[in-house]
């Protein structure tokens, strides 16, 4: 697994000790299994972004924070120049580069999102809130509550993210679009 996933593991294992919590008292308060807790803890297998979402909700944190370890300073602006996001690459289909990591306390989480094209079965997730895209390049499909959707340059969509979904690039090109979870 690279080497930003064992770093988020660390920062997620590091949070649930903080708190005084054993793996199955963190698995209840975000809704996953104490194997998922203890696998996502251990750096060897892909985080969703769905449960960074959920602990840094259900522990009134900056998403961004779980992901850079850096705490977000800004409170009335903050600038992301054109690829200088932070950004994690979850697998080597999934590239995400957040636009406002050093905003405090945001109402919603912007993110470029580049898929890179895929064999693999398409990966559903589910995470509390609602989520708008706008594909910016590429050609996604885009599943939602077991409906597939194709998604073109221009397009988009805003959705229940708590409804089962997952995206994939089509035509053998990455795709890239704008995601924001709210």
């Amino acid at each position: 697994m690279n080497e930003q996933i064992k770093q988020i593991a660390e920062r997620l294992k590091g949070l649930r000790e903080s708190l005084d919590l054993s793996r199955a008292e963190m698995a209840r308060e975000t809704g996953k299994s104490e194997r998922e807790v203890s696998l996502y803890e251990s750096g060897t297998t892909d985080i969703p972004m769905s449960y960074l979402f959920d602990v840094a909700n259900q522990f009134r944190l900056d998403t961004s924070t779980l992901i850079s370890g850096y705490e977000p300073r800004m409170n009335v602006y903050f600038l992301t120049r054109c690829g200088k996001g932070s950004s994690v690459e979850r697998t080597k289909a999934y590239k995400y580069q957040a636009l406002a990591s050093g905003y405090k306390h945001p109402k919603a989480e912007p993110f470029e999102v580049t898929v890179e094209p895929d064999d693999r079965p398409l990966y559903l997730n589910t995470h509390k809130g609602q989520e708008f895209n706008y594909v910016l390049e590429g050609c996604l499909q885009l599943r939602i509550n077991e409906k597939d959707l194709v998604l073109h340059p221009g397009d988009s969509i805003y959705f229940d993210s708590s409804y089962p979904h997952g995206m994939k690039a089509l035509n053998g090109k990455p795709v890239k679009f704008l995601a924001i979870i709210i």
